[in-house]
């Protein structure tokens, strides 16, 4: 119960049905919706500028959740997926702090932490605009176990920045006390880097499968999925890891077999010759065409090349990709916005 004086500005539409009310009859959707994933993009949940607050966070959901809510109301079955990188970085930073007091958790711990607090605003949020549009959905998080292969050659040479930054006198002490990997990040400070592994199995997948071919919308693979690997005898263990969301949204909608993958972000297209004087924005393009493109360097590996690559592995796969702007769900979906790849051109 909140303390005297403290009001709680959580979000509350839709929040005051009492146990008394009788639940409403919704309208249920149709059993042939095509199936798409959406992978949700950091500024979904978090904003530049914010410095990720609850409240804040909750907003920013809300806001992404009612054009989800539209994208089901306009005939698709979604699965959601979404990053977690501030928060896991939060997580480990609090950590840091407390851990004269409270023991640290490790990485792929705080890695389930944060999908279940995203999972919770996602959840929340998108049933309430469900609710509000009389649309008969059921939510589930599902905490996603994401296996990876032990000899993956990101754990020899660990790249992904994650938490604070440190100095370097800072940095040495923890590499010599705690065995993490340093790196100095572009002059801004010292940052410990984790291997950023390849997805190769979504543990709880025929749960998901269930859930999605039963009319269930599925929030998963939150950040990528909890990194593990796999035993000899078939056992799992959690490593410390990063895994690309991107590319592990891939592997789920292969594995649900969606109709489509969609990679939300903070712009509204592709484009080749990024930010310069021949910029060009990308509309229908065939994965030949996107391959050609890729290979020529037009996609930087710490913004748009994760995403790219993601959508050639999922079309190359026999499905329809899609890039854009969180502002325009259903268009892009529609064919109306964004960047869209195809199998072939023409198609």
């Amino acid at each position: 119960m909140p303390a005297a004086g403290h009001t709680d500005n959580r979000l509350s539409q839709g929040s005051h049905m009492t146990a008394q009310q009788p639940i409403e009859e919704f309208p249920a959707r149709a059993p042939d919706a095509k199936t798409v994933v959406v992978a949700l993009g950091g500024n979904a949940i978090l904003q530049p500028g914010q410095v990720g607050t609850f409240e804040e966070q909750l907003v920013n959901v809300d806001g992404a959740m009612r054009c989800i809510a539209e994208l089901v109301e306009s005939g698709w079955r979604v699965v959601l997926t979404h990053g977690n990188g501030p928060q896991v970085g939060d997580l480990l930073v609090q950590n840091a702090l407390a851990a004269k007091t409270v023991p640290s958790m490790p990485m792929d711990v705080c890695g389930a932490m944060s999908q279940g607090s995203i999972g919770y605003m996602l959840e929340q949020t998108l049933l309430n605009h469900f609710h509000k549009r009389r649309l008969e959905v059921p939510v589930v998080t599902v905490l996603t176990q994401v296996a990876v292969s032990a000899k993956d050659q990101a754990f020899d040479n660990p790249t992904k920045p994650v938490g604070a930054f440190h100095s370097e006198a800072e940095a040495r002490k923890m590499m010599l006390e705690d065995g993490h990997v340093m790196k100095e990040d572009a002059g801004r400070g010292w940052r410990r880097v984790v291997p950023s592994p390849k997805p190769v199995e979504i543990v709880p997948r025929a749960a998901i499968v269930d859930m999605v071919r039963n009319g269930i919308c599925v929030i998963c693979s939150g950040g990528g999925g909890v990194p593990v690997v796999r035993g000899k005898d078939g056992s799992l263990s959690g490593i410390a890891a990063v895994i690309d969301k991107d590319l592990a949204a891939a592997l789920l909608a292969k594995e649900v077999a969606a109709d489509a993958l969609l990679i939300l972000t903070d712009v509204p297209k592709a484009y080749i010759h990024y930010n310069t004087p021949e910029q060009q924005a990308l509309g229908t393009v065939s994965l030949a065409e996107m391959q050609a493109y890729a290979a020529e360097g037009h996609f930087k590996a710490g913004s748009m090349g994760p995403k790219v690559a993601a959508c050639m592995s999922f079309v190359e796969a026999g499905g329809t990709a899609v890039i854009g702007s969180l502002t325009e769900v259903v268009q892009a979906m529609a064919g109306e916005a964004g960047t869209r790849i195809v199998p072939e051109a023409g198609a």
